[in-house]
């Protein structure tokens, strides 16, 4: 918490929540060009159509859920893992509002290549902040400490089976999908240090 107010606040939490509007409208972009979601949000998806409830809705209610996940991991949420679940679901809400649904495929086209490109900006510009990660990287890496598997192997894994579930319930899975699968880590490998927010180091303790 020392460090939360002493090390470069008002950039940090500028940064993070402009992260996380602009990773909702990266979701929207995918949502609108009828050619796939990203992983988790085909599970949305068909939860929304299931429930009659907004995207939006949905992706908050999954979020709370996931989280409560942590609990029996011990994970610790931070600010910006509450703000993730909140944030998100009201600014896709407000971005589906206001996107139109293209009808020619070369458009479509483009609102994929943009949303990818959008999401991995966004999702560098929050997670450099470290003030938390969101609900669904948190299970993950709790995931992966506890039972000592690899990130890849455990991401896969939660990857497959929400897709898979979503599918299921009429989630949208399309080439969108697996671009943004094959793209997304490559993209924020490259674009996190240009965003990384440099904290301080604790100091070392005297014995």
């Amino acid at each position: 918490m020392h460090q939360f107010l002493t090390a470069r606040p008002a950039r940090r939490l500028v940064q993070l929540y402009a992260g996380l509007v602009l990773y909702a409208v990266s979701m929207a972009l995918l949502v609108r060009s009828g050619l796939g979601v990203m992983p988790w949000d085909v599970l949305h998806q068909g939860l929304a159509r299931q429930l009659g409830w907004s995207l939006g809705v949905v992706t908050m209610v999954v979020g709370a859920l996931v989280l409560l996940a942590w609990v029996p991991l011990r994970e610790r949420p931070g600010l910006g893992t509450v703000s993730n679940v909140v944030v998100i679901g009201l600014a896709l809400d407000a971005a589906l509002a206001v996107l139109p649904e293209p009808s020619s495929l070369p458009v479509r086209a483009v609102l994929v290549g943009l949303g990818i490109a959008l999401n991995a900006v966004a999702t560098a510009a929050y997670v450099g902040v470290h003030l938390g990660p969101g609900p669904r990287d948190g299970l993950m890496t709790g995931l992966v400490r506890r039972s000592g598997r690899s990130v890849r192997l455990v991401r896969t894994s939660i990857e497959v089976a929400v897709v898979a579930v979503g599918w299921l319930l009429g989630g949208t899975l399309g080439v969108a999908t697996v671009l943004y699968a094959l793209a997304i880590g490559p993209l924020v490998h490259v674009l996190l240090p240009r965003v990384s927010v440099d904290l301080p180091r604790a100091p070392a303790r005297v014995s």
